[in-house]
């Protein structure tokens, strides 16, 4: 069935930096996508993978970012490759995306060796899962599982280069699990507060391909004031550009 003009919205991030084409309803990016992207230490002309990138929105947020890119993505979903990929071709990218499934390791060696690997992975393990299937594919896990996300992207790392996700707060600890479990050290939690004096409902984290440094708490980030306003800090991620790489 081919959509129609209507089951699409066009919306802009990063202060209209980077113009994304989406579908209106079912999972869509926006918050979490550009967080990941400025928490990805990568440097003009290196090579990246993502994993599960939907419309793209994470990439190309990164590409906005940081010139002179190699881009790589995996996604499941036919229809959202496409979409991907014409949301490449619209902001200039040559990005090379494949249809494929984070459980063939296979095909993450052929994407490698890749200085950087990041997702924004399905994270409910169970539950009931929300309505409409391309939603579900980005929210809970049916197959591949957590760790079988990291395994892919740990493929195709190459030592010493970075693993970033961004998940719910409640299952770090399963992420650092599969992420030591997989050849990862230096591991790097960030914390994503809601508001001042609020648990943290997000948290990024980030690895090294055989580090051996132990792992630390970042500064974390508080994204609200209390009247609901963007924190000024979040908007110079969110708005300006900046990376999110507190020391």
């Amino acid at each position: 069935m081919t959509s129609s003009p209507e089951d699409f919205t066009e919306d802009r991030l990063m202060n209209g930096r980077v113009a994304l084409r989406q579908p209106q309803t079912g999972f869509r990016a926006g918050l979490d996508a550009v967080l990941l992207a400025a928490f990805v230490r990568a440097k003009p002309g290196e090579t990246v993978l993502e994993a599960g990138p939907g419309s793209g929105a994470a990439f190309l947020c990164l590409a906005a970012r940081v010139p002179g890119l190699q881009i790589r993505a995996v996604e499941r979903e036919a229809a959202m490759a496409a979409l991907a990929r014409e949301n490449a071709a619209q902001a200039g990218l040559a990005v090379r995306i494949e249809q494929g499934d984070v459980a063939d390791l296979a095909l993450a060696r052929a994407l490698g060796p890749v200085a950087h690997g990041f997702a924004n992975p399905p994270y409910w393990p169970g539950g009931t899962p929300p309505p409409g299937a391309i939603r579900r594919a980005a929210t809970h896990e049916a197959g591949p599982g957590l760790a079988d996300w990291v395994r892919f992207l740990a493929a195709a790392i190459a030592l010493r280069g970075s693993l970033s996700l961004i998940l719910p707060a409640a299952r770090f600890d399963a992420a650092v699990a599969a992420i030591r479990g997989s050849g990862f050290g230096a591991v790097e939690l960030l914390p994503l507060w809601p508001r001042a004096g609020v648990q943290a409902k997000r948290v990024l984290l980030r690895a090294r391909k055989g580090a051996r440094s132990p792992a630390r708490v970042l500064p974390g980030l508080v994204l609200h004031e209390a009247d609901g306003r963007f924190t000024a800090a979040a908007e110079a991620i969110l708005r300006d550009a900046t990376a999110l790489n507190p020391d």
